[in-house]
């Protein structure tokens, strides 16, 4: 089992940063490919970003691909996700999940654990 929790969600203007974490507690943490989804109102959750075990390899969704940067700290048992020039439409619930697999993969259904979401919003 692995438990994980996000942090870091908030109010910013358009243009603005954030970063958000995703610390995980139980199994051993780099075993694990870590995902970022997001889940507008109203919007299937979606695929945001992808990590691989060691953190040497990175995937990204189109929308968010030289904006976002994931990375994670396997000492520290956290997932990061730094998200630079937000636009509303980024406005969502950010969830991390992680799936015990070698290689990242970008479809919901595959991993295995999710956090309980930290909300961003971005104002235009």
């Amino acid at each position: 089992q692995v438990q994980l929790v996000e942090s870091g969600g908030g109010l910013v203007q358009a243009g603005d940063s954030l970063r958000v974490s995703c610390a995980a507690s139980g199994r051993t943490f780099s075993s694990y490919v870590m995902g970022w989804f997001r889940q507008a109102p109203g919007k299937e959750r979606e695929f945001v970003a992808g990590i691989n075990r060691g953190g040497g390899s990175t995937y990204y969704a189109d929308s968010v691909k030289g904006r976002f940067t994931i990375s994670r700290d396997n000492a520290k048992n956290t997932v990061y996700l730094q998200m630079n020039s937000l636009k509303p439409d980024d406005t969502a619930v950010y969830y991390c999940a992680a799936v015990n697999r070698l290689s990242i993969v970008a479809k919901r259904g595959e991993y295995d654990y999710w956090g309980q979401g930290t909300q961003v919003t971005v104002s235009s």
